[in-house]
């Protein structure tokens, strides 16, 4: 018997790491996105114990093949929670895909593509803007000095300047 492929109708990413992958993949498969927004962080700062709902799944999903999208599972709380709030929602199937996945929370998504306790360091959110200046991530700064590493220039993203094709607007 040949293994059956899961074509999802809807990708649901869960934001924000989730949006990059789910984003990429809905224009390779071509079919809807419908972001969601499920978190510990405001203002990437953690102020809730637990993952709250912030934007929830549209009623589109309902008798769809659902892909959930994010960055990495950690414990799988998240994707717990958004598939059971779409099975409530009557989605005929759900399939969860994560970049990563910590040990203890690899049992949950259905695709993952690494599995790892360490570090990973995304170069989408390594640094961060600040008084007009990039920095190293100060979470991941902090993360890499209890491993004993000093975040420096060295572990930033080397770019070369370039001229924007448009002038900026008069007082920027």
């Amino acid at each position: 018997m040949a293994a059956s492929r899961f074509n999802p109708e809807i990708i649901l990413p869960i934001g924000r790491g989730g949006y990059y992958p789910g984003t990429l993949i809905s224009h390779l498969l071509q079919v809807e996105v419908y972001p969601v927004r499920l978190s510990r962080r405001l203002r990437d700062e953690i102020v809730w114990d637990r993952p709250h709902w912030l934007v929830e799944p549209p009623p589109a999903v309902a008798g769809k093949r659902v892909l959930v999208v994010d960055e990495i599972s950690s414990s799988g709380e998240t994707l717990r929670m958004v598939r059971d709030k779409l099975v409530h929602m009557a989605a005929r199937q759900v399939h969860c895909a994560v970049l990563y996945a910590h040990t203890r929370g690899a049992d949950i998504p259905d695709y993952i593509g690494i599995v790892t306790d360490a570090l990973v360091l995304n170069p989408w959110d390594r640094e961060i803007l600040r008084d007009g200046q990039f920095i190293f991530h100060p979470e991941y700064s902090a993360a890499l000095l209890e491993q004993g590493i000093h975040a420096d220039n060295e572990l930033s993203i080397s770019v070369r300047s370039f001229l924007l094709a448009k002038e900026p607007l008069p007082g920027e």
